[in-house]
């Protein structure tokens, strides 16, 4: 079985999983011509149990590859999608191997790249009003967070859910964005987007239906990734203005987003000096207050200027 005479690949990216990668092969679509299972150096059973897996298995479709150090979730995905390119495989997706990704939504995430309506799709569980009962509220509500960071960050204002990694990209997307540059760890989906972006790729959402408690362990402790995933979305922002808005093809958005930061970062000592001496005197100095009104009003309007 193929779709529109494709050929589909999945990246099955494992790091301890040998409860559940047996799940995600059993219920793995017949229409994925090859599976690549990258073992992130697990410390478990999940090399051996991949292994009595394809043994059993018919097809001959599944490819193991072990990780010899820990490398992250990134840097598995990126080995998977290499391998993809190197097979001749024109859509490769992104499974994880703990089975929260629902086997029946994988043929929505491929068939915008297949029919060439996307060169790059990705799951968005927000759509679903189930997401708020099902998604616990930690996950819920850090998710909300960095989705609308990477909003920024990536460019692509449309698009939510940032932190899944259910997705979808074609084989010259993949050949054309330099992989060997991607984030290796838990930033990899927030770095794809910004990269996609640079190099002018279309990316969609599709709905998705969120799966938790199926004896899942997440090693992600989202509320100490916030701060460095933070720096990320911050550089991966900088290093997109500079490469999409300088030095490819110049954009004058780049000089109110530069007046902002100026005006902005200007308007905080002033504030500052204006606080200071309302404590000590009780009085504030007018021209104190109508320039920190000024550059702040002024820095805000270049800020949403630019953004929009």
């Amino acid at each position: 079985m193929t779709l529109k005479s494709k050929k589909i690949a999945v990246v099955v990216p494992a790091y301890n999983e040998e409860k559940l990668v047996g799940k995600v092969f059993e219920t793995m679509p017949k229409f994925v011509d090859l599976i690549y299972l990258v073992d992130d150096a697990s410390s478990d059973n999940t090399v051996a149990e991949v292994k009595k897996l394809i043994k059993a298995e018919k097809t001959k479709r599944t490819h193991l590859i072990v990780f010899e150090k820990n490398s992250g979730v990134g840097a598995a995905i990126v080995r998977g999608y290499q391998e993809g390119i190197k097979d001749g495989m024109d859509v490769m997706a992104v499974m994880a191997g703990d089975a929260q990704m629902d086997p029946d939504n994988l043929e929505d995430i491929v068939m915008p790249v297949v029919l060439g309506e996307a060169d790059y799709v990705k799951g968005n569980r927000l759509f679903t009003g189930e997401a708020w009962q099902i998604i616990p509220r930690y996950r819920y509500l850090g998710n909300a967070f960095l989705s609308l960071m990477t909003k920024i960050s990536s460019g692509y204002w449309h698009l939510a859910d940032s932190q899944t990694g259910y997705t979808a990209i074609s084989k010259e997307t993949a050949a054309a964005i330099p992989l060997e540059e991607l984030f290796p760890r838990y930033g990899y989906p927030n770095h794809i987007l910004a990269m996609l972006n640079v190099y002018n790729q279309r990316v969609r959402d599709v709905p998705i239906r969120p799966i938790y408690n199926i004896g899942e362990k997440s090693g992600i402790r989202l509320w100490r990734e916030i701060p460095g995933l933070t720096i990320l979305l911050t550089r991966n922002f900088l290093w997109r203005m500079l490469n999409k808005y300088v030095i490819r093809d110049f954009h004058p958005l780049v000089f109110f987003y530069f007046m902002a930061l100026l005006l902005l970062g200007a308007s905080v000592p002033l504030l500052v000096r204006m606080i200071l001496r309302w404590i000590e005197s009780g009085n504030v100095p007018p021209i104190n207050a109508l320039t920190f009104i000024f550059t702040a009003i002024t820095g805000l309007q270049s800020l949403f200027f630019a953004m929009w």
